[in-house]
């Protein structure tokens, strides 16, 4: 494996479609950025759920999953399912999140997801955010559209159980649901592990790198 290690996280950037994205694809490497940097700050944006239970859930879950970070949400009110016709709405949010904060780091959803609201959001993510590091977190789902990533956050046993405790206590209304599953969240770990040679890793991809061969 090779590591790849960024300059100083000061600032990051989350962003998911629905309430929950960001917690399911990128919550254990959440967990391990703010336990390792107390204070740093992490700007959410959620594009739909804004208004019902599932924003009160999304903002404690992120509060769960932020400790002590500097965490400011955004949860808008754009309809499950429709971001393709709220193109311009959704674009707006995402240019609006640029203007808030310039990250060091974005967790998004990665563009090969089979879920338009997570694709679309994949492609808004990088015409606004041009010159950042984006990994495109992956979400476990029916579709069945799990890939071949090639970034991986390894996360300690620890770490990896939290994660799907907190999934399973802060997202109550999606417990009906066949995939959200603790079974899946730790299963999917554990196969990231196995790529990785760790016990549990998270995976992204990652879409462009620009090297410094000379270290200037």
């Amino acid at each position: 494996m090779i590591d790849l290690v960024p300059g100083e996280l000061r600032r990051i950037a989350v962003l998911g479609a629905h309430c929950d994205d960001v917690a399911i694809g990128a919550g254990g490497t959440l967990l391990t950025l703010c336990a390792a940097r107390p204070g740093i700050r992490v700007e959410a944006l959620v594009l739909s759920g804004g208004g019902t239970e599932r924003e009160s859930e999304e903002r404690d879950a992120l509060a769960a999953f932020c400790p002590g970070a500097d965490l400011r949400v955004t949860v808008g009110k754009m309809p499950d399912g429709r971001l393709p016709a709220h193109w311009d709405e959704a674009k707006r949010a995402v240019e609006d999140l640029h203007v808030r904060i310039s990250p060091d780091l974005i967790l998004a959803p990665h563009p090969g997801d089979a879920h338009q609201d997570h694709r679309g959001l994949a492609e808004l993510v990088t015409t606004a955010f041009r010159d950042h590091l984006v990994l495109g977190y992956e979400i476990v789902k029916w579709d069945g559209d799990l890939g071949r990533p090639n970034a991986y956050q390894p996360l300690m046993p620890a770490v990896a159980e939290a994660k799907v405790a907190l999934l399973w206590e802060h997202y109550p209304s999606q417990r009906r649901r066949s995939w959200f599953d603790r079974e899946a969240f730790t299963g999917l770990a554990r196969i990231r592990g196995i790529e990785c040679q760790t016990r549990y890793a998270e995976a992204f991809y990652l879409r462009k790198l620009t090297l410094d061969l000379a270290g200037g």
